[in-house]
């Protein structure tokens, strides 16, 4: 295939066009999100998806302009083009899967079960912060600093736990057992007090709980163990993202009052016997 200098100059062209087009448009979406930040508190799930796609359109005008410019592309397109009833049905047979990511993607926005930003669990994934939603996919943070990329037909399908969609506050339930021989209203009230000391810790009551003087931190007896009576308190917070955090730094200091007051933590006990043993105690009956 031999092209002249005119027309690789053009599709040079072309390409340097679509690159100067996409990076000005996404430039001009990235301002305008800033500029609607400052005022009122924006989703970037829109603008993100938007970048995206805009670039994808972009480029794909960009392409078939080139094609027009290379003899032997062009042939090939007017045939396509004559029978295009088969190829498209071909083709999205081959291609419905990333049909199927495009639209779940469209689906997201419109919907939006989750955005941009949140905490999140995607069916047995563990938790993580959205970082991105492209055309084809979209890119969770874990707390490890892993990128999780699933495909948007996937997310349409599965069970999303979303920890800040509406309501960013988070109950935390914090679990300890306790010996049978511990003071229950003991361990309950240090409970309470190590809960609500802990800056990440709100008040979540409404106005009639307060008056009817129920606690910030309520802790209920939620079952009895082989060997520990079991206290379950329910501890409120304003991020989901501080729950891990809190949950760990109340763990640590509720050891060290349990230890302190005297309650104990009880964990199993396992009684070894060695077959000597049993064999030596059958000979002193005998023997008897």
């Amino acid at each position: 295939m031999q092209l002249d200098l005119r027309t690789w100059i053009i599709l040079g062209s072309i390409f340097i066009g679509a690159i100067i087009v996409t990076r000005v448009m996404r430039w001009l979406i990235t301002r305008s999100y800033k500029a609607a930040s400052k005022t009122i508190r924006v989703d970037p799930t829109r603008y993100r998806f938007s970048k995206n796609a805009l670039s994808f359109i972009i480029w794909m005008i960009a392409f078939g302009a080139m094609a027009l410019y290379i003899p032997e592309l062009k042939a090939l397109a007017i045939t396509l083009f004559a029978g295009a009833g088969i190829i498209v049905a071909v083709i999205g047979f081959a291609a419905q899967q990333a049909f199927a990511n495009i639209v779940g993607g469209i689906f997201i926005v419109i919907f939006k079960p989750f955005r941009v930003g949140d905490l999140i669990r995607v069916g047995d994934q563990g938790y993580g912060e959205v970082e991105d939603i492209t055309l084809r996919h979209t890119v969770i943070v874990s707390f490890e600093n892993k990128r999780i990329i699933i495909p948007n037909s996937v997310m349409s399908e599965e069970t999303i736990i979303n920890e800040s969609i509406v309501d960013a506050i988070t109950c935390r339930f914090v679990e300890v057992g306790i010996s049978y021989n511990s003071d229950i209203k003991k361990a309950v009230k240090i409970l309470q007090e190590v809960a609500m000391a802990h800056p990440d810790c709100i008040d979540h009551r409404t106005k009639k709980e307060k008056a009817d003087g129920e606690p910030q931190v309520v802790v209920r007896v939620y079952g009895f163990g082989d060997s520990s009576v079991n206290l379950r308190a329910l501890v409120w917070t304003d991020d989901p993202m501080k729950v891990f955090k809190m949950h760990s730094e109340i763990n640590v200091e509720l050891k060290r009052r349990f230890d302190e007051e005297g309650i104990e933590i009880p964990f199993p006990h396992r009684t070894v016997v060695f077959r000597k043993d049993i064999d030596d105690e059958s000979n002193k009956e005998r023997k008897k």
